[in-house]
């Protein structure tokens, strides 16, 4: 499935390259831009049809997504799994299971994602929901850029090798290539 993801990213110009902010704060010269797959409900269907696939041995009652950018393909598993869905979204910065959801105490969830780098909205998600005391299943992504370097039982489509650079060392800068910000964060990052 990696190549086919990869090269559905490529043909909705999913995949972009040159000097990119993303979400985490890090730099790199490649940027995923998983929402120019769901302009095309049918491939966005196929992907979370496969992302279920990979959580069908794992014991969960329910998908909670991020908002923006993992809304619809949390929704769209969770229709494939057959399971509840749930998304969190930021009020004054922080993320916040709203709209009058909750979860069971100790309810057993699976967190989708679209692309994970640092894993900051996952630690985000996770502290939105932290009161319901719940049990975290796994995580679930399009696109994993963390070469294994988190504590999550992380299932992907896609893994990438990370290309990111510190703002403060990053060889894009230095080369003056103009710096531009795609995600929906709303963080105060100097472009």
């Amino acid at each position: 499935m990696t190549n086919e993801v990869l090269n559905l990213l490529e043909q909705a110009q999913g995949v972009l390259h040159g000097h990119f902010c993303l979400t985490s704060g890090l730099h790199s010269n490649i940027y995923f831009q998983c929402a120019k797959l769901y302009q095309y409900p049918d491939i966005t269907e196929k992907l979370g049809k496969k992302l279920a696939e990979q959580l069908q041995d794992i014991e969960f009652d329910t998908i909670i997504a991020p908002a923006i950018g993992a809304v619809i393909i949390g929704y769209e598993t969770a229709k494939q799994a057959k399971k509840r869905n749930l998304f969190v979204e930021r009020k004054d910065g922080v993320m916040q299971l709203r709209r009058g959801y909750t979860l069971k105490k100790g309810e057993r969830v699976v967190i989708i994602e679209d692309v994970i780098t640092t894993a900051r909205t996952i630690k985000e998600t996770i502290e939105a929901i932290k009161e319901y005391e719940p049990e975290i299943a796994a995580v679930g992504c399009i696109v994993d850029r963390t070469k294994g370097l988190t504590n999550y039982n992380i299932k992907s489509l896609l893994q990438i090798e990370p290309v990111v650079y510190s703002p403060d060392d990053c060889p894009l800068c230095k080369e003056g290539i103009p710096l531009v910000k795609p995600g929906s964060r709303e963080d105060k990052v100097k472009v």
